[in-house]
């Protein structure tokens, strides 16, 4: 009991100053700073192409960034990535993380379960009996599965229903309970409001809200931020914001922006400022992940595909 008490989800602080990744032919996203407590819900909000996804990598320990620095749970980036992907974990994010359509919601779950304790479990927990072992697995599941929301009698089939035959924001609540299963203390969400309704939109967040009030973090990629939300906020690299009017709480408060234009980024104003600006640019995530950059790029011109580009020349998009 003990030790299932110690293993409940607290939730950890993410700072990141000054924050970047590059690869050989631009930024992904640049100068992104913000301080989010344990238990927040940040909400890094933009059009696709924008970054988003790098930078929800680069915080999960996923991606390498090329300046700045950032703490999760008080382990610094990008020198304890894998310290971080320990306490993170990722909902959906395409070509990351994404569901198996021929799988059904049961499969999913006890896979999940399995690999949680042959990679992740304590020694201990593996010298249990096989019969324990398994009630603490399906333990684990029915707890995932009640804090996404997820109702398995409700489905068409029941746990036997397969992912193709789910409804998006379904397939979103069980992608977030596979996540929940290992308990994270950062939970990273992409795409969370893509192709759902108003009303499937307004249950989504009521979900990550439910997560980040019962103490985990919670990093959800979005098109439109909810305004309760801490928002982090990149433009595609045709636009060009409006310079923000923050006060230099903000950062406090919840209301941080990144912001990303078509030409090099302008420079912060006071110190006190909350709001950092963001380029995007054609990143090359396979060698940003390995710390290489090149030699020859001089060029901090961005543009809209970059983001896109750092996911699909590694295979993740």
């Amino acid at each position: 009991m003990g030790t299932e008490t110690e293993e409940q989800p607290h939730g950890a602080a993410v700072v990141a100053d000054g924050f970047g990744l590059k690869g050989p032919r631009g930024w992904a996203f640049r100068q992104v700073s913000f301080r989010a407590e344990p238990g927040a819900l940040v909400a890094i909000e933009g059009p696709s192409g924008s970054g988003r996804t790098c930078l929800l990598l680069a915080l999960t320990g996923r991606m390498k960034a090329e300046e700045g620095h950032a703490e999760v749970g008080g382990l610094l980036l990008p020198r304890k990535m894998a310290a971080v992907r320990r306490i993170s974990a990722l909902g959906q994010v395409p070509g990351v993380s994404e569901l198996d359509p021929a799988f059904t919601v049961a499969e999913h779950l006890r896979e999940r379960a399995l690999l949680q304790r042959r990679y992740d479990g304590s020694v201990r927990a593996l010298l249990r009996r096989p019969a324990e072992r398994a009630a603490t697995s399906r333990a684990r599941i029915e707890e995932a599965v009640a804090a996404a929301g997820l109702d398995l009698a409700a489905l068409p089939k029941g746990e036997r229903t397969s992912v193709r035959d789910l409804e998006r924001l379904e397939a979103l609540r069980l992608s977030i309970a596979l996540a929940l299963i290992g308990r994270p203390r950062l939970l990273a969400v992409d795409d969370t409001d893509l192709k759902l309704s108003d009303a499937d939109r307004a249950e989504a967040w009521a979900l990550l809200r439910s997560l980040a009030a019962a103490g985990t973090t919670v990093l959800a990629v979005c098109s439109e931020a909810p305004e309760d939300a801490l928002r982090i906020t990149t433009l595609s690299g045709e636009a060009v914001p409006a310079a923000p009017e923050a006060p230099a709480s903000d950062t406090e408060t919840g209301t941080t922006e990144a912001t990303a234009t078509g030409t090099p980024a302008a420079k912060p104003g006071a110190e006190g400022r909350a709001a950092a600006d963001t380029t995007t640019g054609d990143a090359d995530a396979d060698q940003a992940a390995v710390g290489e950059t090149a030699a020859d790029d001089t060029t901090d011109d961005t543009t809209e595909e970059g983001a896109a580009d750092a996911l699909a020349e590694t295979g993740r998009a």
